[in-house]
């Protein structure tokens, strides 16, 4: 892979993964506009590797008080704090997307990658986006979420398997229209991404594992160590500036992306 076409990909999965805007629409869409051959399997899988040591180094500090508290639970139920009840919303609500995963891999990997879902998926779930951050309550924080919430959470995290809705920007849309804060939808999307990421790193590479294809090892180490730096920087000045900036911005840019998709590549 050239030089150039590694640092655009990895910067794309690395800042698209967590803002509300689909990397998976960018990452099949860019090399169409680049006049780039497809990256390949190996690729995929470094970067998610990236985006995924991103958000855990971010998160670290709460990501082991969660999963230290989760598994001291269920040895001593008394000991139950907010934290492990935090780790058991993650659980809840990651169960959607893994059913929704392995009952939709192949046609995910198919006929919904085509521009016009990628179109129509990126401008409707933008509305949504518009209505839950103008319309929601936005006072609660994430460890105020119950299981139900979780699980509304979880299903619109499984639709976004769909090229162009976004995990994030599904995550956040519910999150929002159940209440929380801007912050605290974000914080908990960004939680529930690691168990989700993990699962589709997971599968990509066991898909490695089984292809002949050449690793350029490289390559892929490259775009795994700039998706991390990326993802990492995007990560901090989203939280940052998310509740002064709100959602507008993002639903704006999925606007102008969707009618360009519809004008030039359909």
């Amino acid at each position: 892979m050239e030089l150039l076409q590694i640092i655009i990909l990895a910067a794309v999965q690395g800042l698209t993964e967590f803002l509300p805007i689909s990397s998976s629409a960018h990452l099949i869409l860019a090399p169409r506009v680049a006049g780039y051959a497809d990256q390949g399997l190996a690729f995929d899988v470094a970067v998610h590797v990236g985006t995924l040591a991103a958000v855990i180094g971010y998160f670290r500090h709460q990501v082991i008080s969660i999963t230290r508290d989760f598994f001291r639970s269920w040895i001593n139920p008394s000991a139950r704090s907010r934290e492990s009840r935090l780790g058991w919303m993650i659980v809840i609500a990651t169960i959607p997307v893994g059913l929704f995963g392995l009952l939709m891999k192949s046609l995910v990997e198919t006929d919904l990658r085509s521009p016009l879902v990628i179109a129509i998926t990126t401008i409707g779930f933008g509305v949504l986006l518009l209505l839950a951050d103008q319309f929601g309550k936005r006072h609660r924080d994430e460890y105020s979420l119950r299981w139900s919430d979780a699980l509304v959470i979880g299903l619109f995290q499984a639709v976004a398997i769909i090229p162009g809705t976004s995990r994030s920007g599904s995550t956040m849309t519910a999150g929002l229209f159940l209440g929380l804060t801007r912050e605290a939808a974000s914080r908990f999307s960004f939680l529930i991404s690691i168990p989700t990421i993990l699962m589709s790193g997971g599968l990509l590479g066991l898909d490695l594992l089984q292809s002949e294809a050449e690793v350029d090892w490289l390559s892929i180490s490259l775009g795994a160590g700039l998706a991390f730096i990326t993802a990492y920087l995007c990560i901090h000045y989203f939280l940052r500036f998310i509740e002064n900036i709100g959602m507008t911005p993002f639903v704006i840019y999925r606007f102008i992306l969707g009618g360009l998709i519809l004008l030039f590549m359909l």
